[in-house]
């Protein structure tokens, strides 16, 4: 089989498997562009990207441009002569750098396009309730997740499964489809298509902190898919009172009944043994909770560390 000559862009642990996965077939990645090392913590450390790590690690040449229109960058890239760029999790690209391969740019998207177009396609697939995902990988063209689709494949998405679950599964089947997608292009064995017209495609817009707030006033299956949906990250939240004081609660996994209880949505029942929380139409049961400035925990350790539960509220 023809090897390609492939640059990579990404930068998260997600991208750095199909990264792993390119260098360990029979393409050649000649080149890595990965975002710029960044200090945080409270010691300000410097902290590489997983991409950048792994590139380092395995002698590939990295690129950590602060503008991708630099022309001394794009200069650079064009010197490796690659076949092909290859995008996993990275940001938007200008014209000129998705054109400059001869065989062009390709992204790989965890949904099945049209649908899920956007920053968090895991997170809202299991927010929907959705029993199946997928990946894609698309030609990159200037529309946002609009180009042309090269491959695609389904994936179940199990009962009760949560996004950093899904995402696991994703970032390995994904790096399994980057590679037959670059076997394919090598062989000419591909042919790229439109991306079907959907009226309403579903949309899988960036979450802000405002977005994970827990609305209690929705039905308990609602929840529990939001609750799945957001965990471990960024992670559903809600707002309790203790005594005086109101402090932020994540809940990450959680049991629910549907029951006909006659009590506003948003009113918990507390006590040593029991946390519940009335929703429209039956009761959500908090499992791993994080409380403010605490550490994650089990709702018994969480119902351990009060003594009085007549001052706690939502």
């Amino acid at each position: 089989m023809k090897s390609l000559k492939v640059v990579f862009l990404g930068t998260p642990e997600f991208a750095k498997t199909s990264l792993e996965a390119i260098h360990q077939s029979n393409h050649e990645v000649v080149g890595v562009v990965t975002v710029a090392d960044k200090a945080s913590g409270r010691g300000q450390k410097i902290n590489q990207s997983p991409v950048k790590v792994y590139a380092s690690e395995n002698n590939i040449p990295v690129f950590q441009p602060e503008k991708l229109r630099n022309p001394e960058f794009l200069e650079e890239l064009r010197k490796l002569d690659a076949d092909v760029f290859v995008v996993v999790a990275f940001r938007m690209m200008p014209k000129v750098l998705f054109e400059m391969p001869k065989m062009g740019t390709f992204n790989l998207h965890a949904s099945l396009l049209p649908d899920y177009r956007g920053a968090a396609p895991i997170n809202y697939a299991v927010i929907n309730g959705e029993e199946k995902t997928g990946a894609t990988t698309f030609f990159i063209n200037e529309k946002i997740d609009e180009g042309n689709i090269l491959l695609q494949e389904e994936l179940e998405i199990l009962p009760d499964e949560n996004a950093g679950s899904l995402h696991d599964r994703l970032m390995v089947m994904g790096s399994k489809l980057v590679v037959k997608t670059l076997d394919g292009l090598a062989e000419n064995a591909i042919t790229e298509r439109s991306q079907p017209h959907v009226e309403h495609p579903k949309n899988a817009y960036k979450i802000f902190k405002e977005d994970t707030r827990i609305n209690w006033k929705a039905p308990s299956k609602t929840v529990h898919q939001f609750i799945l949906g957001m965990s471990p990250y960024p992670a559903a939240f809600t707002t309790i009172k203790i005594g005086d004081e109101e402090k932020g609660l994540k809940i990450f996994a959680g049991k629910f009944e549907a029951t006909d209880h006659g009590k506003p949505s948003g009113t918990l029942d507390i006590s040593k043994n029991e946390f519940k929380i009335y929703t429209e139409d039956g009761v959500y049961f908090p499992l791993e909770l994080q409380l403010e400035g605490k550490k994650r925990m089990t709702v018994k350790d969480f119902l351990n560390g009060f003594r009085n539960f007549d001052e706690i509220s939502l």
